[in-house]
Order: structure tokens, then sequence, then C-alpha cells
């Protein structure tokens, strides 16, 4: 039996139809569909359950699936360890990251990563969603978060911070904003997160904390487009670092408290490095992760 038709067969089941699975190993539906049937055929059991709507093990498909998947899995790191005895980094890489961090921070790196592996091919998924790595067949996952699950392998990649930035244009329409209760007569640019949209946290170099009332009439739900409102001068808006630094060393946005540490829920927050809980780590992430490290860690102060 085919590994690559026990691989379709257990993505199907993942999936929950021929379709998605084919999608994801740019097949016709067809042709995964026969793969199976050839499948049950050797086996001599029905593996799945085929309705109109509804896709499913059997019972005889479960016990079975159970037996093969472990080995599956085995066979693949077997095949990674083998293929990085080479030390050249190939394959394909499925990456993952949310839309204004991978546009922003991962995107202008591809030609970089182009030229230091040219072996290595990669499928960028942005999607503001946690997706299931495993499901979604995921290698390795960028998320911004305070911590990871303990259902991953994680490691901070790089420290963030929020600063509250305006343009000057605005600035010089409203008048000058010098404390954080200053924002209290200002219409913010919101983000649509209900914690994002109400107020605003601050502390200040002695750790005394302050919460401010915020409100505005635009919120938008994509920090790029928040981004972009606040260079159109339409009002404060609370962004991360990595998101507005260049912003605000080039003159196109101010940062209005750069004594205070700004934070919507918690001011320890991060861009995390996660992949799937495997034994072995494959080459391909591996070399990944240490050019993501290389280009983009950070701890500001």
């Amino acid at each position: 039996m085919e590994l690559k038709n026990l691989e379709l067969l257990l993505d199907v089941v993942r999936q929950g139809s021929f379709a998605a699975a084919a999608r994801n190993h740019d097949l016709d539906p067809s042709s995964v569909s026969r793969a199976v049937a050839a499948m049950e055929e050797e086996v001599g059991v029905r593996l799945l359950q085929r309705t109109t709507r509804h896709l499913s093990l059997t019972e005889a498909g479960e016990l079975y699936l159970q037996r093969v998947e472990p080995l599956v899995e085995e066979m693949d790191r077997a095949r990674e360890e083998a293929l990085a005895v080479s030390a050249i980094p190939h394959g394909t890489l499925r990456l993952s990251t949310s839309v204004a961090f991978g546009q922003r921070c991962i995107v202008p790196l591809l030609a970089d990563l182009r030229a230091t592996h040219a072996d290595l091919k990669l499928e960028l998924l942005l999607t503001d969603e946690n997706v299931d790595l495993i499901a979604e067949r995921i290698d390795l996952a960028i998320r911004l978060a305070p911590s990871v699950s303990a259902d991953v392998i994680g490691s901070k990649l790089m420290t963030t911070r929020y600063r509250v930035c305006a343009s000057r244009g605005y600035l010089d329409n409203c008048g000058p904003v010098r404390e954080p209760n200053d924002l209290t007569g200002c219409s913010c640019l919101l983000f649509t997160f209900p914690a994002f949209r109400s107020r605003w946290l601050f502390r200040d170099r002695q750790d005394h904390l302050r919460e401010i009332p915020v409100s505005g009439e635009i919120a938008i739900s994509n920090a790029l487009a928040l981004r972009h409102a606040a260079l159109a001068g339409l009002g404060p808006a609370l962004l991360a670092d990595w998101l507005i630094d260049q912003d605000i060393a080039e003159g196109r946005l101010v940062d209005l408290f750069p004594n205070y540490s700004v934070a919507a829920t918690t001011f320890e927050t991060g861009a995390w490095l996660l992949y799937p809980s495997r034994s072995f780590l494959p080459n391909k992430v591996r070399a990944t992760i240490d050019f993501l490290r290389a280009r983009l860690t950070c701890d500001p102060s």
C-alpha cells in the first residue's frame, strides 16, 4: 500500500470531505475518491461511510486508522530525518500568521528567504483565525498573544509593545495631546475587539497604572486598515510597534506617550513561533525558524 494514499485517507478524515483533501494535495476530487476506494479494496473492508452530505469513518475504518496513523507519522519523521542529513532545507513549508503581521513583517523577507533557501517552497497563509495546525497541515505558525496554549510547541520570536500614535496633521488640527487623560476629548480610532475599544491602559515609569476611557466614531477590524486611518489623520490609534515604528521614525506618525507603556489587555505580549508537537523538527521548519529569528527577534525596552 502506497504511503501517499494513506496520507490522502488521513487528510480526507481530518478535512471531512474529498474536495477539501483534494485542494490540499492539488488533486482532482475524483482522484482522491479513487485512491480511497482502492485502499478499501486492498484492505477488504469499507473504511468510510459516504452520504450526499456527510462523510465519516466506519467502525472498521476507526480501528484501521488508530493503527495506521502513528505509522504514517513515524514514516514521515523517518523521511525528514533522512533528508535532514543533506542539511539543505527543501520541500514545501506551510506558514500561517495574521494578515497584518504577514504583510508587514513576513512578505518583505520573502526575497531574502528565497535567496537563502532556494530549494524551499513556501505557502504563506494570512488569516486572523487561529487555525488548527494539525488539521490544516501547518508546519509553522506565528501568533500574537501574551502566551501560547499547551497543545503546541512554542517559543517567543519577539516581544511586542503597543503605542498610541497620531499623524502630525491630526495634531495640528486638534491641538496637543500631552497626557493620557487628554484622549477623553479625542475621537480615537478603535479596534473592533471589545477589550480594545472602550479603554486603554497606561503605566508610567514608576509603575503607576491608569485606565483611560476612549471613544470614537470609527472602529476597524484590521490593524493595517487602522494604521492607514491614523496616517490619514482620522485620530489617535493604539497599534503594535512592529506595525508603526518605521512610521514614527520617519515622522509620518507621532508617539503621543513615549514615557508610558500602553496596552489594551496586558503589557506582556509577543509574537510566538508555534509548530505541532513532534519528536523531530523537520529541517525546513528549523531553517525557517533560524531565518526569522535572525531578522525579526527583538526585545525593545
